[in-house]
């Protein structure tokens, strides 16, 4: 190789390289929960916008959020993604709790409510869905036979007529995790073993959705994401909020939680798209669309587009309790809906 050659080949390697350390620099990788089709448009505007590029890894429903949760601990001495993006907030409370979550508290979070936020900023909950039921209007036309409460689940009126997800993945768990940490294990396991005996049991609140628009179920226990899907098809379905009456406890709202991995590639980089999918109009929009999210933002001003009743009553959620104990509720849960 003549000098001038290799020169050339030097100078080449050294552009090259020097291109590739660029991209690595400007790269933000989430690994997103949210579906596909709601996340995806967000984080490519915010692309051009932040002048980054966002490499996403998207869960597949099949697994409900622990998928990605399972890769994120696998990963743990050498992570690959700077931000998790979850749909829920159980599993995302558990990876705090393993130390793998970077506290971040952004600015743009300050206004969102504190049950919604991780005391120590390693979490921040936004765009929320309810648990809610779906009610098929064909099969109860009368408003006051509709169920009131998550525990007409448990009501021998309903024997079969009324179904419920596996509590074991996602929004399901999340929300048995919420009730064991409120009822206490004997009481929990008492509602959940007499719900298993009287309700159809559903791979997932999907399927629940899809069997009560059908008219397979009087009604179920779901998202609303999932009941506003039925909705948009023009089933005959409708959504009632549980647990409204003075002495009891609301309807839960399950969070999506936006986190900084820890030791993850990119984390100032991460940090400006974090602080940008927690601005008010990206909850704006989550809110408009077709996944009807709910503001948590107070100064957002738009509403879900479910029509939720402004006085609204939601469930004073302990999210950080009810992972705690989440090892002991998953035992419970997997052996009595094996």
């Amino acid at each position: 190789m003549t000098f001038s050659v290799f020169k050339f080949a030097v100078c080449l390697c050294t552009v090259v390289f020097a291109g590739c350390l660029g991209s690595a620099d400007n790269e933000v990788v989430i690994y997103t929960v949210l579906d596909k089709e709601f996340s995806r448009p967000i984080l490519e505007e915010l692309e051009s916008e932040l002048n980054v590029t966002i490499r996403s890894k998207f869960d597949v429903e099949s697994n409900k959020t622990v998928g990605l949760v399972t890769e994120l601990i696998q990963q743990r001495k050498r992570p690959r993604a700077d931000i998790f993006w979850n749909n829920e907030v159980l599993h995302t409370v558990r990876l705090q709790r393993m130390g793998l979550l970077e506290p971040w508290s952004s600015e743009a979070a300050a206004e969102i409510p504190a049950n919604y936020r991780a005391e120590d900023g390693s979490w921040t909950g936004f765009a929320a869905r309810a648990r809610v039921f779906i009610v098929n209007t064909d099969l109860i036309a009368n408003h006051d036979e509709r169920p009131r409460s998550f525990f007409d689940l448990a009501n021998p009126k309903w024997s079969r007529k009324c179904g419920m997800a596996k509590p074991l993945f996602g929004t399901s768990a999340t929300h048995a995790a919420v009730m064991f940490d409120r009822l206490g294990v004997d009481a929990a396991k008492r509602w959940y073993r007499q719900i298993k005996s009287n309700a159809v049991i559903e791979g997932g609140n999907r399927q629940v959705a899809i069997k009560v628009g059908r008219g397979e179920l009087a009604f179920g226990l779901t998202d609303t994401d999932d009941a506003m899907l039925e909705i948009d098809k023009g089933s005959p379905v409708s959504i009632v909020y549980p647990d409204q009456g003075d002495n009891q406890s609301g309807a839960l709202l399950i969070p999506n939680t936006i986190s900084l991995i820890a030791n993850g590639p990119n984390p100032q980089r991460a940090k400006a798209v974090i602080d940008r999918l927690l601005q008010a109009d990206i909850e704006s929009r989550l809110a408009k669309g077709a996944s009807a999210q709910f503001p948590l933002n107070p100064k957002v001003t738009v509403s879900s587009r479910t029509n939720a009743p402004t006085s609204l009553k939601v469930m004073d959620a302990n999210f950080e309790s009810a992972a705690a104990t989440w090892d002991q509720t998953i035992a419970i849960l997997a052996d009595m809906f094996r």
